[in-house]
């Protein structure tokens, strides 16, 4: 038999035996929107807890326009075209208007990378667009702190913004519960201290800082109090299927319209499971999200709830662009250096996280519970040994040496890797 799982920008083709049992975990069916402009104007004209768009703009001297990085297959072909045709309608001139990319910490997108996140060239050659760097002091404004004592330092251009707009993804997020909304703007184009410390190991081990959950994560809770101190801020949220199709888009309220694309993404991205299973084939959600290890690593957290202890999660990670950032090795090699036990409790002295360690954290979660491996087409060797799981050169080869050493022949495929999180409910 044969199955497939996202893989780069196509698909992983698996051949196994006919005596292995394969139970498909995939998203369960989402309607797809027909007219997907009609259907982001009509948000526009019909928000969710503030007026229209066009109303909102009218006076406004200016604009800024929060997208995400490379790292998120948001439909900004599809968005921003009538977004920055209603604003001008408006009366907001084109060239007051900014696209600012939402970077986080992650690096610039820049030349035919840029022009492919915008997916519109009339748009890429007629609005400014920039990136945030979140390493610049200077380049942000300071709003005191949270009641978590985390520094708040936000992009001045967003900020200082007479109409503040962001425009998101809604997805699973390992940490954060769902991505989209209020984590666009923080670590979107939140200050490197902000981010720090709200990555911190006492906050990423609390046992609501994980996948689909919101209430109680204490990631969320910070996020929200960034968001408030800032003032009012709109957003298109958008959900998308298996196939990048769109199926639902809201506007309105940052807060309020991202609520309600979550409740409709979690009808089906969480998914209930009757059992656990030995041996799970899982990718890292295919490009854009594994072109580096680094992102990788929400693929492995993804399915650990139907995880037997002590079984094996493989996954498959085109991984186009190598590990990921000098910091994020730095931790990957101290990792290989000194083992989790040590690297945990190094983590747990901080009272501000080092750049993308966390990432190097989370990846210890489901090697608490089992083991990984790895089959990826573009890691070097010396890149292999800083992943600290097994590097395998076949997938069909790794499941059948899972099964010989688990002792089942049944195993679970999650051919979308972390846009579905599957959920062990023995009831369903």
């Amino acid at each position: 038999m044969q199955t497939k799982i996202l893989y780069g920008k196509g698909l992983l083709p698996i051949d196994l035996p006919e005596q292995i049992s394969v139970s498909e975990i995939n998203k369960y069916p989402m309607p797809i929107i027909d007219d997907a402009d009609s259907a982001v104007r009509g948000a526009f004209k019909q928000p969710i807890d503030s007026p229209p768009l066009a109303e909102l703009a009218k006076g406004k001297k200016d604009a800024c326009i929060l997208i995400c990085d490379i790292t998120r297959p948001v439909p900004n072909g599809t968005i921003l075209p009538p977004l920055v045709d209603t604003l001008i309608s408006a009366g907001i001139a084109r060239d007051k208007i900014l696209i600012l990319v939402a970077t986080g910490l992650h690096r610039p997108n820049e030349g035919e990378e840029l022009r492919e996140l915008i997916g519109n060239d009339e748009i890429y050659n007629s609005i400014r667009i920039e990136n945030h760097f979140a390493r610049d002091r200077d380049a942000h404004v300071d709003l005191g702190f949270t009641t978590g004592d985390i520094p708040i330092g936000i992009d001045k251009r967003f900020y200082h913004a007479d109409l503040r707009l962001i425009t998101g993804l809604v997805e699973p997020h390992f940490m954060a519960g769902y991505s989209g909304g209020r984590k666009v703007v923080a670590p979107g184009v939140a200050y490197q201290d902000t981010i720090l410390k709200f990555h911190t190991a006492h906050i990423l081990e609390h046992e609501r800082a994980v996948s689909c959950v919101m209430e109680g994560n204490p990631l969320h809770q910070a996020q929200l109090e960034i968001i408030r101190k800032i003032g009012a801020i709109y957003a298109v949220n958008t959900v998308i299927d298996d196939k990048r199709r769109m199926g639902l888009v809201t506007f309105g309220n940052i807060e309020s319209s991202h609520l309600e694309a979550v409740s409709f993404m979690k009808r089906y991205s969480e998914v209930d499971v009757n059992r656990k299973f030995k041996t799970i084939v899982t990718s890292a959600g295919g490009y854009p999200l594994d072109k580096t290890y680094y992102q990788t690593v929400k693929g492995m957290v993804g399915p650990m709830d139907i995880l037997e202890p002590g079984g094996t999660i493989i996954i498959a990670s085109e991984c186009s662009e190598g590990m990921g950032s000098k910091e994020f090795v730095s931790a990957q090699q101290l990792l290989c250096k000194i083992g989790h036990d040590k690297f945990m409790t190094l983590l747990e002295t901080r009272s501000e996280a080092l750049i993308d360690e966390w990432q190097t954290e989370m990846l210890l979660k489901p090697l608490r519970k089992g083991s990984i491996k790895l089959y990826t087409t573009n890691l070097k060797k010396a890149e292999l040994e800083q992943t600290y799981v097994e590097a395998v050169t076949s997938v069909e080869q790794a499941i059948l040496q899972s099964i010989q050493e688990q002792g089942s022949n049944e195993i679970a495929v999650i051919p979308e890797g972390p846009y579905v999180v599957p959920r062990y409910s023995p009831e369903s």
